[in-house]
């Protein structure tokens, strides 16, 4: 069982940058692949970034317009999301995601990037931006 925690939310103002980070208890990161998404109020759940274990392959949403940056550190076991420029239609709650590697499985993008993909998610921490 893998248990994710994310942290580094909180309340910013238009234009400021914010890291988030996730790490993991029960289990190393080490291998999995590891995804961010948000949540915003009265909208669905939305793939920003991913990175698969291993190689390191990144995916991001195309929408985000290279503002977020997602990066992992499995020495310290952790994965971290570096968000620039950010907006108030940033204001979401962030959760990130692992998904046990497959070693069938290169993890093509419309596998990192679907949310039924993945195998524990975390709580979820708050990001409020400001205008």
């Amino acid at each position: 069982q893998v248990q994710l925690v994310e942290s580094g939310g909180g309340a910013v103002q238009a234009g400021d940058s914010l890291g988030l980070s996730c790490a993991a208890s029960g289990r190393t990161l080490r291998n999995y692949h590891m995804g961010w998404f948000r949540r915003a109020p009265g909208k669905e759940r939305e793939f920003l970034a991913a990175i698969s274990g291993g190689a390191g392959n990144t995916y991001y949403a195309d929408a985000l317009q290279g503002r977020f940056t997602i990066s992992r550190d499995d020495a310290k076991g952790t994965v971290n999301l570096k968000m620039n420029s950010l907006k108030p239609e940033d204001t979401a709650v962030y959760y990130c995601a692992a998904d046990r590697p497959d070693p069938f499985s290169n993890w093509p993008r419309p596998q990192a990037t679907n949310a039924d993909q993945y195998d524990y998610w975390g709580q979820g921490t708050q990001v409020t931006v400001s205008s």
